[in-house]
């Protein structure tokens, strides 16, 4: 059974930085392209960014310079370090596997 479990999420000032990451399990993880979603209140899903099996990476242009997704096949795991957050980027953050699979979200909030 497929799992991808979030972690990382919290609170913080604007200006600061958190690291998600995103452990996989029953599945064969160096096989899929991951990616980072999020979803705001009363907002449509939308990708953060996106890391191909290969190492291709692509973001969202409001995220450009300040995010930068990585993956460590040996380990499961894919990251999303956030940096210069914003208000803007308060959202619940979703890992995705492609295709077919997502984690449950773990939540970003960006407030004074």
């Amino acid at each position: 059974q497929v799992q991808l479990v979030e972690s990382g999420g919290g609170t913080v000032q604007p200006g600061g930085s958190l690291r998600l990451s995103c452990a996989a399990s029953g599945m064969i993880f160096s096989w899929y392209n991951m990616a980072w979603y999020r979803q705001a209140p009363g907002k449509q899903r939308e990708l953060v960014a996106a890391i191909s099996r290969g190492g291709n990476v692509n973001y969202a242009d409001s995220v450009k310079g300040r995010f930068s997704i990585s993956r460590d096949n040996a380990k499961n795991t894919v990251y999303l370090q956030m940096n210069s957050l914003k208000p803007e980027d308060t959202a619940l953050y979703y890992c995705n596997a492609n295709p077919g699979f997502w984690g449950q979200g773990t939540q970003v909030t960006v407030s004074s």
